[in-house]
């Protein structure tokens, strides 16, 4: 299909130092350490990372700042279907070459890269994800991790086959709400936990477009854009502003909706520590404005964990989305609080928790004994990378440490969403096999999980897992 090899497996591989001088920067792990490379965090450009950056603007230009901005990388690539969306890269790293198409760069750069950051829309993590690691590239994927269930699936095999190090973006799983909720579960103070209360209720992009009925008609391109490469793996509509720039998240042939866009962030230490892996039981317990286009204005999907051993019995989750659709106020909240728009309330045997999102703390609730129950607190080891996502995976690209949100940890969560995006989009109870991964009880739910087939041209990534 295309070049396997790429720099870094070269490099890692050969014994010869000479065959080094091929080429013009040779990575962190393949060069010798300088004295002043952990000044300001930044490093030579002999011990950096060669990076390509998907997605030039919007949240893909913001993480591609992080990665460039964190003296570890030389920016060697930009790629956007929108070529002058790379400008503001561009005027800064006047080196690096740009492309409006990722299959064309790997082409050509596929042994000048190390690693990619990805900040596409959903339907397109997968296709470049695939690619980019059967290339033998560490790669950071914006959240959520892919479109469907099987995608998520497919990627998770691929991390395993490819052994890179492979990052969700779902940024404060290297920050402190995942450090105090582990070890709040190992001192004991989170366990028995029995249900938890999940919402977003900020507005959403497809809000206020009311009853769609229909795909919008098709409108004039933005200048060059490839709108081949932005359809991907994905069915083609014509070209409308209701898709892009960043409207895209509203329709089930291109996003996952409000809960794959908050749920990472929200519910992604639930997951991990509470080792939740998959729900039995889907529901739509309400859907407001439901139809064939676009996911409801406003949501409540339920689902049911079974027991996971001692301490962690079976559990529910209820996610609420929607501005007016509001989770229930728990009666231990003192005085004129509410829940936060975006967050969550954990009911345990024992104690209630409150918190927000990202890196956002847990409380307990009420205060007063929060209070009471200080003194139990563990102390939390912050650790040099814990605080910094981006930082996290670059050093995992040089292999110092390990992904905080590998794909092994963040595509059984990932399924969750594309779960509950199924369950939005058809209404119902959805029954789940956790052993079989398949819907039991509803065919058409179930040829979901796959979603539509890839169209013509773009079946080879599904091949590479």
């Amino acid at each position: 299909m295309r070049k396997r090899i790429n720099r870094r497996t070269f490099l890692r591989n050969t014994a010869a130092l000479s065959a080094v001088s091929a080429f013009n920067i040779v990575p962190a792990y393949a060069a010798p350490k300088s004295k002043d490379s952990k000044k300001n965090n930044a490093a030579p450009p002999s011990e950096k990372l060669n990076l390509a950056i998907i997605g030039c603007s919007h949240q893909g230009g913001g993480i591609g700042k992080g990665a460039a901005g964190s003296g570890l990388v030389n920016v060697v690539a930009l790629c956007d279907v929108v070529a002058s969306r790379a400008g503001g890269f561009k005027a800064k790293h006047k080196d690096a070459k740009v492309y409006n198409d990722f299959r064309k760069m790997f082409d050509e750069m596929g042994d000048k890269i190390d690693a990619c950051t990805v900040g596409v829309p959903d339907h397109a993590h997968f296709p470049i994800s695939m690619l980019a690691m059967s290339l033998g590239k560490s790669i950071y994927v914006e959240k959520p991790l892919a479109h469907t269930f099987e995608e998520c699936e497919l990627l998770m095999a691929a991390e395993k086959k490819y052994k890179v190090a492979c990052q969700m973006g779902n940024q404060g799983h290297s920050g402190g709400q995942r450090l105090q909720f582990k070890a709040w579960v190992e001192a004991g103070i989170i366990k028995n936990v029995r249900k938890v209360d999940a919402c977003m209720n900020k507005g959403r992009r497809w809000h206020p477009w009311g009853k769609v009925t229909a795909f919008p008609e098709e409108q004039p391109k933005p200048e060059g854009m490839n709108w081949d490469v932005w359809c991907g793996t994905a069915p083609v509509h014509p070209y409308n502003s209701k898709y892009d720039p960043g409207n895209w998240r509203g329709w089930y042939d291109y996003g996952d909706g409000a809960f794959g866009d908050w749920g990472p962030h929200t519910l992604d230490t639930i997951h991990r520590f509470l080792k939740l892996g998959l729900p039995y039981e889907i529901r739509a317990d309400k859907l407001e404005g439901q139809n064939d286009f676009i996911y409801p204005m406003g949501s409540t999907i339920a689902f049911e964990f079974a027991e996971r051993g001692k301490d962690m019995p079976a559990m529910a989750i209820n996610w609420y989305d929607g501005t007016r659709n509001k989770p229930p106020r728990p009666k231990e909240l003192d005085g004129k609080r509410n829940v936060p728009a975006c967050g969550k309330v954990m009911y345990s045997d024992d104690l209630v928790f409150m918190g927000g999102t990202h890196s956002s703390g847990l409380r307990i609730i009420p205060e007063t004994k929060m209070k009471d129950m200080s003194s139990k607190f563990p102390e939390i080891d912050k650790g040099d990378t814990n605080q910094n996502h981006m930082k996290n995976f670059l050093y995992a690209a040089m292999g110092r440490e390990e992904c905080n949100s590998k794909f092994a940890v963040s595509g059984p969560l990932t399924q969750v969403f594309t779960l509950g995006c199924i369950a939005q989009r058809l209404g119902g109870t959805l029954k789940f096999d956790t052993k079989t991964k398949q819907i039991t009880n509803n065919a058409r739910a179930n040829a979901l999980l796959k979603g539509h087939a890839p169209r013509k041209g773009w079946e080879e990534f599904y091949k590479l897992a």
